[in-house]
């Protein structure tokens, strides 16, 4: 007998974790599906800025904003920028204002998962298909060949989302910069002048096509990504598995760059991990599709250079929720709602990440991105 759910949410990371806690603040249940074996099962990643108007304004709604504010790591809101030299063009103190507080991404997601009924994240389900049924119903196949149906399917599954070919023909495409990342550990005793090159919020040291971006995480290392504009195929150029030949591979971009930069590569404790970097097209929109919609990645996957991916994913979680908790018995009501508004917020927030990747690895880089910050003041 097949399983049925009235809601069913694709993916337990930010954006779909923030719907399902507000659903249920809001007396509606869902069940979660991640394809993860369990909430442990892979890190999940550095510290995230989240904003007052969107990310915040979504743990409001989930009711969970002071716990949040306890997870807040103190001094994270400071930056530097440097260029290939590590001469010091911009520094600005964490002025303890709260407007974009640092928080570690599994401590917020762990926030998120603790805050609902027991058993309504399900691990270990892996979802292999989709397929419409009529009347905005679908039918979900799963790795261990197992299915369920449901009234209203949401794909929070990120990038490549199993959900999203149910809305759009859209696929992200590879955007011309690759990261490597790396840790240093225990920076204040292994690393200290990589750590007092860092400071205690976030980091960019650019050049022409090519950059740092660091922070300290709340463990005490470094992390860093090391990025690179190059063709989408130069990582398969490199054997990963080979650290010692990875950091060599990687340095050979950076002939030339202050000693204390190159470092962050040589002196790395941890593997060098690539990730790409994509992105759906700016002003991504799908028509209305009974029963189907998307959130976070899924629906507008960006290059991380406007800060706002994890803030919006949040926030479509949120949003969604209120609107399906504000139209009861009426889902296509609320998924039209819901993305009437998400569209230009989305549209606007990738344009701003395209136009800053762009600004930070042009061949006068750092000037573009502190002609910017000057702008703000």
């Amino acid at each position: 007998m097949t399983t049925h759910h009235p809601i069913a949410i694709i993916g337990a990371g930010l954006s779909g974790l923030t719907l399902a806690r507000v659903l249920h603040v809001n007396g509606v249940e869902a069940a979660v599906f991640d394809l993860d074996a369990s909430p442990s099962a892979r890190t999940q990643g550095g510290m995230l800025d989240i904003h007052e108007d969107s990310g915040q304004e979504a743990l409001r709604a989930a009711g969970l904003h002071d716990e949040f504010r306890a997870l807040v790591h103190p001094g994270g809101e400071a930056m530097r920028i440097l260029d290939q030299h590590a001469v010091v063009h911009f520094e600005e103190a964490d002025d303890g204002d709260g407007g974009r507080p640092e928080v570690a991404r599994g401590d917020l997601r762990d926030l998120l998962l603790g805050s609902l009924p027991e058993g309504t994240a399900r691990w270990g389900a892996k979802v292999t298909g989709t397929r419409p049924l009529g009347g905005g119903r679908h039918e979900v196949t799963l790795a261990d060949g197992t299915a369920f149906t449901t009234d209203l399917l949401i794909g929070a599954d990120g990038a490549w989302s199993k959900v999203r070919p149910l809305v759009s023909d859209a696929r992200p495409a590879y955007e011309g910069i690759s990261f490597v990342e790396v840790h240093l550990h225990d920076a204040e005793k292994r690393h200290s002048a990589s750590a007092a090159l860092i400071g205690g919020g976030m980091f960019f040291a650019l050049g022409a096509a090519k950059g740092f971006l660091a922070h300290h995480d709340i463990t005490g290392s470094l992390h860093v990504y090391i990025a690179l504009q190059t063709a989408e195929d130069w990582i398969s150029t490199i054997d990963f598995s080979d650290t010692a030949a990875a950091k060599t591979a990687v340095l050979r971009h950076f002939d030339g760059w202050d000693a204390g930069l190159r470092a962050l590569i040589t002196d790395a404790d941890s593997e060098l991990i690539p990730r790409p970097i994509h992105a759906l097209p700016v002003g991504h929109r799908w028509d209305r599709v009974p029963g189907v919609t998307l959130l976070g990645d899924a629906a507008h996957l960006m290059s991380p250079f406007a800060g706002e991916g994890a803030n919006l994913a949040m926030l479509d979680g949120a949003e969604l929720g209120l609107a399906l908790a504000a139209h009861p018995g009426d889902v296509e009501a609320a998924l039209g709602a819901y993305e009437q508004a998400l569209f230009p917020r989305s549209e606007a927030s990738a344009a701003e990440s395209a136009d800053n990747l762009a600004l930070c690895f042009a061949e006068d880089a750092p000037k573009g991105l502190l002609d910017r910050f000057a702008s703000y003041r």
